[in-house]
């Protein structure tokens, strides 16, 4: 009976060990892609900012596992090939973490990413993701459009942000460049856990869109929301059902990237980045209202200097 008992307590005490160990030996695995821009600033920036995420992945913990498709490697083939390759090593206990940044279109039954050669479904998609083991995903799909995702998209387990409320917003958005930013910006980590989870990157990256269209004084034409209980109508808050799982992913921890954020050149040059890329949004706003040749002079200034800022990240 004693015996008994003393065996009870240890497979108590066990598993009272076992849900409170930290996550240190899970791994996390992050695939970005930069679907087709159709023009070169869409181009340029979409690739920039694929990379600067990767960068951030990659300095955040040895145990980070990225794979990242840009230009002409953004093919539906490539991006399927990621996928089965993070199937085959993921492990129930591993994050995933897929980053989509481009365009998407939706015909109101069917949500597309654009890429190089034929798009991807966001059925295609949710359903690779459905065969790799990670009890806990994240997918942010920050393409125009992307709204139209997130019911073929969400499961349980699995959080997933979008740039757009619906399918019906098919402007090119903002919202991708902040969520890149929140990785690159300490203030993101607002309870102070030198981490950035991912609802601590949606939180700053939606605010940073409205103030963004507010600095603009024109009407907003995406309105970023979330799901992460895997059913039901997306959200733009955490509320009593919202935002548990989304709060509870790490995207990646400060240590290791500390040093590069709080250098105070390399904030400066954020922020020249981040007026750079308004400018140009601005520009291509009043590009009915101009003279293509002064258009086209003044975006590839513009370019040019974004690419030299770019350039100055990257050393």
């Amino acid at each position: 009976m004693r015996a008994h008992r003393r065996g009870a307590l240890l497979v108590l005490l066990f598993t009272l060990w076992s849900v409170g160990v930290p996550r240190t030996f899970a791994a996390t695995y992050y695939i970005i892609v930069a679907g087709l821009g159709g023009e070169p600033e869409y181009e340029q920036r979409f690739t920039a900012s694929a990379k600067d995420a990767e960068k951030a992945f990659k300095g955040s913990a040895d145990n980070a596992h990225t794979y990242l498709l840009t230009g002409n490697d953004a093919t539906a083939s490539r991006f399927k090939d990621a996928l089965n390759t993070v199937a085959q090593s993921a492990k129930p206990e591993d994050d995933l973490v897929l980053l989509l940044i481009g365009h998407g279109s939706f015909d109101g039954a069917e949500y597309k990413f654009n890429l190089v050669g034929p798009d991807i479904t966001g059925g295609e998609i949710a359903e690779m993701c459905n065969r790799i083991s990670s009890r806990r995903q994240l997918i942010v799909d920050t393409s125009s459009a992307s709204g139209g995702a997130v019911q073929v998209l969400e499961r349980p387990g699995r959080a997933v942000v979008t740039s757009t409320k619906a399918g019906s917003e098919k402007n090119a958005t903002v919202f991708a460049r902040y969520w890149v930013q929140a990785l690159q910006d300490p203030d993101a980590d607002t309870d102070k856990s030198n981490s950035i989870s991912g609802l601590e990157a949606f939180i700053y990256a939606s605010k940073k869109t409205v103030a963004f269209y507010d600095s603009q004084k024109r009407l907003a034409t995406e309105h970023a929301v979330f799901d992460d209980i895997g059913s039901g109508q997306p959200v733009r808050e955490a509320d009593g059902r919202q935002g548990a799982l989304l709060a509870s992913i790490t995207l990646l921890r400060l240590d290791n990237n500390q040093r590069v954020v709080n250098d105070p050149a390399k904030r400066a040059l954020f922020t020249k980045k981040e007026d750079l890329e308004q400018k140009i949004d601005s520009l291509k706003y009043q590009k009915a209202a101009m003279d293509p040749g002064d258009y086209k002079k003044k975006l590839t200034a513009l370019l040019l200097d974004l690419a030299k800022v770019q350039q100055e990240l990257d050393r």
